[in-house]
């Protein structure tokens, strides 16, 4: 089970995810999130997280000069796009990236999805109107699609105490994780992130 902590604001918790064992970290570059962070402190995090941490940056409709920008002066290893993006827009940075889907109601999750056909994998998150993302709120788990070829991450609403039955209910490739694991907006809790990430190890394990 693959596991991401996304919302990442400081050396101090991007270092805590690395030893906690996360495979990836996220960086929100929204100015509407009070998880956004500098080009300066995303550098920092980034060169502090470690050579095998796969450092995610996290865009909503940016425009493309400002996705640019960022990939000048922060080493990213995938492009993270939560807004309206097509695909070709997607496509055009030449980076692996991951599209986020969310899940409102009556949409066709399996048509959504292969809209994105070069997608290194797609995110399914919660959704509430005018949200983009990182509301908490989660969504029913039954929806998520099974037997794709597309690499399908969990989000919305995951915590230590429900990441073990969420993994077991979607058999998705990984999970991803903001809220429930702060202490504040932005703040990690290194003890909530520390339990989350072996909480979803061990419902694998167990499997």
């Amino acid at each position: 089970m693959r596991v991401k902590i996304c919302g990442i604001t400081s050396v101090d918790d991007a270092i805590a995810v690395a030893h906690a064992g996360a495979d990836a970290l996220g960086l929100v570059f929204y100015a509407a999130s009070p998880r956004a962070v500098s080009l300066d402190v995303a550098r920092k995090i980034s060169l502090a997280a470690g050579p095998f941490m796969s450092v995610t940056g996290l865009f909503v409709n940016a425009d493309p000069e400002f996705v640019h920008s960022v990939l000048n002066q922060v080493p990213l290893q995938l492009l993270q796009f939560h807004g309206d993006e097509a695909e070709a827009y997607c496509e055009s940075f030449k980076r692996p990236y991951m599209k986020a889907i969310r899940m409102r109601p009556g949409l066709e999750v399996s048509s959504a999805i292969a809209a994105y056909p070069g997608a290194s994998g797609i995110l399914l998150d919660a959704y509430r109107p005018g949200v983009p993302g990182g509301t908490g709120d989660t969504f029913d788990w039954a929806r998520v699609p099974q037997g794709l070829s597309t690499p399908l991450v969990l989000a919305g609403g995951l915590t230590p105490t429900n990441v073990r039955e969420a993994i077991a209910a979607t058999r998705v490739y990984g999970v991803d994780v903001s809220g429930g694991v702060e202490s504040a907006p932005g703040k990690k809790d290194h003890s909530k992130l520390t339990a989350f990430i072996n909480n979803a190890r061990r419902c694998m394990a167990s499997a």
